[in-house]
Parts: structure tokens; sequence; C-alpha cells
């Protein structure tokens, strides 16, 4: 049993909460370490949908947040894969409970044309045994897996390597909102216009 609930893949839809988070970071590093300073909020069962241009780094906060989760193994994109799955390891000192994320699944779905393709990867399946699942592309796939999602848009900012990371929070993530704002608090925020 998981501390999520497995995603409902009949609905149409997600409804996001309409106050999105938004802070910026200057690097990959930043990047990578915004991904790290989340990685305690995260359960078992939960779906990370990541949205974002080519290069806007999507794989770079995959690694930051397996690196956080004790994944020893090297992170790569699974843009012709499709779906990787990384075993995580506690930090020392770190109790584990039925909550604990036991593995790490990393998906892009970006080469996909139909839902029923996302639906085919069995993410809800891994979802039931104890993993994370980090979506890329994952606005494609909000119809399927966004119920209970926690939406990460990355975007370009001003400056070569900033980049604006957007939260939506959708079902019980929005129990959640006062966690990550907490986590969130010592990055710079964004205002959305």
């Amino acid at each position: 049993m998981t501390c999520a609930a497995a995603p409902d893949t009949g609905r149409a839809g997600a409804d996001c909460a309409p106050d999105p988070i938004t802070v910026l970071t200057d690097s990959a590093e930043q990047t990578a370490a915004l991904a790290g300073a989340l990685a305690p909020l995260f359960r078992a069962g939960d779906v990370l949908l990541l949205a974002g241009d080519l290069g806007a780094g999507k794989t770079t906060f995959t690694k930051g947040l397996a690196r956080a989760l004790g994944v020893t193994e090297p992170v790569t994109s699974p843009t012709f894969t499709l779906v990787r799955s990384y075993r995580t390891t506690p930090s020392p000192g770190t109790s584990t409970d039925a909550c604990s994320v036991r593995s790490l699944v990393h998906a892009d779905i970006f080469r996909l044309d139909h839902l029923r393709e996302i639906v085919d990867l069995a993410i809800g399946e891994m979802l039931e045994e104890g993993a994370l699942a980090v979506v890329e592309w994952g606005d494609l796939a909000i119809p399927v897996l966004g119920r209970d999602a926690l939406v990460m848009s990355l975007l370009h900012g001003s400056g070569t390597d900033e980049r604006s990371a957007t939260f939506r929070l959708t079902g019980y993530w929005e129990s959640r909102r006062d966690d990550l704002r907490a986590r969130l608090r010592s990055w710079r925020s964004a205002r959305r216009e």
C-alpha cells in the first residue's frame, strides 16, 4: 500500500489550484539543489509532472531529486527508453516507513502520441509498489496522471542560466501547500503577471 492514491486513469483532466508558486534559480546547480530541497516532501505513490521546453532543466531537476533520494547510479534522460527506474536509498539516520519512496520512476513521454500509450507505461502500477514518478513533458500526461500530481513548469529566465520554476498543486497536493512553501522559502520568488 502506498501513501498517495493511485492515479485515476479514467479522469478527463486535473483541476489545478489557481494560485501557483513560482521561484527562480540562477544555474543548473541551483535547479538541482531546488530538487534536493523538495525531496523530503515526496511520498511513495506521488507523481511529479515536469513541463518545459528543450533545455529548460527537466532532467537536471530529476538528477538533483534522484541524488537527494539516495540514487547512486547515473540518471539519464529516458527519451528513447521512455521509462527508467532507480532504487532509492534512505540517508543514514533516516527512518523508513510505508510512506518512504522506494524507487524513482523517471519517464519521458515526448515521443508518445496518444494518452493510451501513457497508460500502457504502467506508471500507476509502479506507484502502487512505492515509487515516486517524475514525468518529463508531464503537461501532456495531465489527463492521465494529473489528478493528484504536483505539476512543475520550468521556463528559461532572463539570464542565460536563470530558470523559473512554477508549481501547481492538484488534488491532495493542495493539502501540502504550506509544506511546499516552507521548503521554497529560501529561494527567490517570482511574481506571475
